[in-house]
């Protein structure tokens, strides 16, 4: 097996992550083999992940991801992540995405774990595809951010540290659909649809009234600032300048943006999530910006839009509530139930708190990261330092 770890240690990053031993998972007698993944991969992989609920892919993403990805630019290797097989078969896949990130005016090199699975007979052998994730030389910055509990008690046991934003695992959200929302989140907990839909209408006339009477719905800034809908085929030069400015903040850790990294980030192929800049001006000038990403309606389910990323270039708490308030009503219109906010540093998510939303937790923060730097490591330890959003890694990176 192409690894030096030993069976201690593999043992003890067993028992933090509470997965089995070799012996208890039922591991069959024949060897369990590591190896780089390759396009010609794809197939069994998509047929692994779809067995065990990752959702559908495509080959046309992988070459998205590890073929054009804006990343790849200054000439740095490709590579797609890691395989488990067992006599020929894939029992698991671990993906690694490369990325680019700024600290400070500084470039770095990042990469973010995606569509970590591994049969269930396997699971014991799931460190190996970490191990290997970490051992990238050519990356500075180590990204999981879409961590499950278990996924993070590897990494964790691997010595990367959840973001220090504290609240990143918790999601601000607005009820957009009363009705449809208590429905869908009564059926979710197994109630019958017809007596989810009778709840629904009882809640809903409830829920819409303490929106009401709390006053939990946002409202901007009209006269003073502008709001306007943005393909993302039209960011050019004046976003470009805008994220320049940005990236001088000094001892501030980005996932980088320009016009190219947003469609790719925003634009898989065969998505069905629609993706909108709503862009804020002053006097003509652009002073912030949000990107709503409304998922596609689901029956008798829950619709959701979601502030995929949003960065504002003064401290106005009005440009905020501004585009908050426009994101609300991008949600509106494009019939989501609900509105979403999940990470963004404390002074962001202070000002959203001010039109009381709803929230709910994680069962742990989702967000692990890790450098190749120990130096780069201290420094990334204050939430001062971070500006932590879906943006970054895979969040709002699938189709």
């Amino acid at each position: 097996m192409p690894t030096r770890l030993t069976e201690a240690v593999l043992k003890r990053i067993r028992s933090r992550a509470g997965e089995p031993s070799a012996e208890a998972s039922g591991l069959p007698a024949g060897p369990v083999s590591l190896r780089e993944a390759q396009f010609d991969d794809f197939a069994n992989v998509d047929d692994m992940n779809r067995r065990l609920g990752q959702g559908a892919d495509s080959l046309e993403n992988w070459h998205r991801l590890w073929r054009d990805n804006p990343a790849l630019q200054s000439g740095r290797a490709s590579r797609i992540g890691w395989l488990l097989e067992s006599r020929d078969v894939v029992v698991g896949f671990l993906g690694s995405i490369p990325l680019q990130c700024s600290f400070g005016g500084t470039n770095l090199a990042a990469a973010a774990t995606c569509r970590l699975a591994v049969e269930p007979a396997y699971r014991s052998s799931t460190p190996l595809l970490v191990t290997s994730f970490f051992r990238q030389k050519d990356v500075d910055l180590f990204l999981n951010t879409t961590a499950t509990p278990a996924a993070g008690k590897i990494v964790a046991a691997l010595r990367a540290i959840p973001v220090p934003q504290s609240d990143y695992g918790k999601v601000l959200f607005w009820v957009l659909r009363p009705r449809k929302f208590i429905s869908g989140v009564l059926r979710k907990t197994g109630i019958r649809p017809g007596l989810a839909a009778l709840g629904g209408s009882a809640g809903a006339l409830a829920l819409a009234s303490d929106t009401v009477i709390r006053r939990r719905t946002p409202r901007g800034d009209a006269g003073k600032y502008s709001v306007k809908v943005i393909n993302l085929n039209e960011l050019g030069a004046e976003f470009e300048y805008f994220w320049e400015e940005q990236e001088k903040i000094p001892a501030l850790l980005f996932a980088k943006r320009s016009a190219e990294i947003m469609r790719w980030h925003f634009q898989p192929p065969g998505t069905k999530k629609i993706a909108r800049v709503l862009a804020c001006y002053a006097s003509g000038r652009l002073c912030g910006y949000a990107v709503v990403r409304h998922e596609p309606p689901v029956e008798e389910s829950v619709q959701r839009s979601v502030i995929a990323d949003l960065m504002v270039g003064s401290d106005d708490p009005a440009i905020v509530d501004t585009l908050l308030a426009a994101a609300y009503q991008s949600a509106k219109a494009a019939g989501s139930d609900v509105l979403e906010v999940m990470g963004f540093p404390k002074k962001i998510r202070t000002i959203m708190l001010k039109w009381r939303p709803y929230s709910r937790d994680y069962p742990a923060c989702p967000y692990f990261y890790k450098t190749r730097d120990r130096q780069l490591q201290e420094k990334l330890s204050t939430a001062d330092a971070w500006y932590a959003c879906p943006f970054d890694g895979d969040a709002t990176l699938w189709p």
